[in-house]
Parts: C-alpha cells; sequence; structure tokens
C-alpha cells in the first residue's frame, strides 16, 4: 500500500518516480509476472499434471480454450485473471478480517454470541471446518454487516453508459463513466434503520444478501462484472474469523478500553484501518 500522486493528479505522476513508489510498483509487479508465469508453465507441463491427479482448475480451463483457439486467450489474459483471483481474495480478505475484529471488541456482546455460536456448532473438533461454516448463522449475519459499515471497496469497478439515459432527473450522456460507491449506499438513512450504528441484529431473519441481487448491498458489485474473487474470499474470511472466536478469548491490550479502537480508514483503493489492531489471545 501507499500513495501515488497519479492516482488523484495525473499531471502529477513525475512525483511518484522522484518518491520511488513508481520503481517499487515495478518491482512488485516484475515480482509476481514471474510467479504467474511459473505457475502457468506448471500447469502446461503433462508430468506435474499426471503426478498430481487432481481436477481441473481455473488455470486448467483457460489453457484449454487457449489451445482449441476458441477465443484469443493469451498467457497475459491468464495472469490478469490470477491477479484478480489472488488480490479480491486476499487484501480484502485480510481487512475484512481486522474490521471484523474490530467492531466485535467495540461490542462485546455481539462477541459473546457469535463464540457461543462457533462453540456449539464445533464442538470439540478443535478446529471449524468448512463444513461447519453452513450452520453459522450469526457469524454470516456479523459479516454482512460489516460489509455494510466497512465495505473494503468503498468505490466499485468503474462502469460506462451504454447509451443516454435519466436516472432521477438526470441526464447521463452514453459513454460517461460511474463510479458505484457502496459505501455511502451502505449508511443510507433511506434504506437503512440506524445506519451509523453496527447492528448484526438486523440481518437475522432477512433475506438480504451481498451476492448481487439486492442492490442495497453490494460490496462486490453485482451483474457479469461481480468480484470474481467473491467465493474465495468469503470462503477465507469466514473460515478464519469463526477459527479466531472457536480457539481464542480475545481482550484490549492492559490499560486500553473499548473507546480507545482507532476506526479511521487508510487512504487506498483498498480500505483498511488506519492504525494497526493490537488484541491480546487467550
Amino acid at each position: 500500500m501507499g500513495f501515488f500522486f497519479e492516482d488523484y493528479f495525473p499531471m502529477l505522476g513525475w512525483l511518484d518516480r522522484l518518491t520511488r513508489m513508481r520503481a517499487r510498483l515495478e518491482r512488485n509487479f516484475s515480482e509476481l509476472d514471474r510467479f504467474y508465469q511459473e505457475v502457468i508453465d506448471q500447469h502446461r507441463d503433462p508430468a506435474w499434471r499426471r503426478e498430481e491427479d487432481r481436477a481441473e482448475d481455473a488455470i486448467d480451463a483457460l489453457l484449454n480454450i487457449q489451445k482449441r483457439g476458441e477465443a484469443n486467450v493469451t498467457d497475459e489474459h491468464i495472469k490478469g485473471v490470477l491477479m484478480n483471483i489472488f488480490i479480491a481474495g486476499s487484501d480484502t480478505s485480510s481487512a475484512s478480517i481486522e474490521w471484523t475484529m474490530a467492531e466485535l471488541m467495540r461490542h462485546p456482546s455481539v462477541m459473546r454470541k457469535a463464540q457461543n455460536e462457533v462453540r456449539s456448532v464445533v464442538g470439540k473438533k478443535g478446529k471449524v471446518e468448512e463444513s461447519d461454516l453452513d450452520r453459522l448463522q450469526y457469524l454470516k449475519c456479523i459479516l454482512k454487516e460489516v460489509f455494510r459499515v466497512h465495505p473494503t471497496v468503498p468505490l466499485l469497478v468503474p462502469r460506462e453508459t451504454i447509451q443516454h439515459c435519466r436516472v432521477d432527473g438526470y441526464d447521463v450522456p452514453a459513454k460517461t463513466r460511474l463510479l458505484i460507491n457502496t459505501l455511502a449506499i451502505g449508511r443510507d438513512a433511506s434504506i437503512w434503520k440506524r445506519p451509523e450504528e453496527f447492528d448484526p441484529e438486523r440481518f437475522v431473519g432477512s433475506d438480504i444478501d451481498f451476492k448481487g441481487h439486492d442492490f442495497e448491498l453490494i460490496p462486490f458489485g453485482a451483474g457479469r462484472r461481480i468480484c470474481p474473487g467473491m467465493g474465495v474470499g468469503i470462503l477465507v474470511v469466514e473460515l478464519a474469523l469463526a477459527n479466531l472466536l472457536y480457539s481464542f478469548n480475545w481482550e484490549l491490550p492492559k490499560g486500553t478500553t473499548k473507546a480507545d479502537i482507532d476506526m479511521n480508514e487508510a487512504p487506498g483503493v483498498t480500505v483498511h484501518r488506519k492504525s494497526h489492531l493490537y488484541l491480546v489471545a487467550k
């Protein structure tokens, strides 16, 4: 993460070279590009495929399309898909987990209810497994509330209008770039009661979900351009949080109270907390 002048003031993009942010970006890009190429080459190796004896994955599917020539799929396209999946399913996941733990520490009754649910469902197995997640309904309500109040990508992938249209009396010309503000939607008082209050109970018994069908809650977007890493991201967040709640009791460091938890946001496309969250696990 870091601040790029070019993101906000295109004319000042040359300053990014003076701050060495451009060099850092190019270095990270080169390292990731080499990694993605290694993964692609590995999937092309017949010996590796035989040894692994595994089911076909997304890379195999894309390589098969490339081989059959059904579409103009190049290695660069495959790398782009990999980048989308990994970033969408990892960077945002870590941010969501931290926001969730911060809110749970600020709301001890919600924390207790979530822990009671996880521990009653899992019992003495020792860890939460993927098969347990469908029964953790209150944990899902907590995540919906976190996605509403703290969407990790407040501005979705830009859209462009195909033709002229009118929205609420406003003329929107064709080829207009649109940014959808999910943070504003999630805190809109005309949609939500007590929008600034963190209250997972609002989703108990509610059919509202975040998978693109309910426009009140679209942290992953909707339609054909919905986040490709949604499934991976949700699984990672639910599994990580459930195990954190199952395995440990959480406390704030000595001398701090829930009022001391800083809920300010750091700048960036993916919104993390401005300050680190320090907790004591017991």
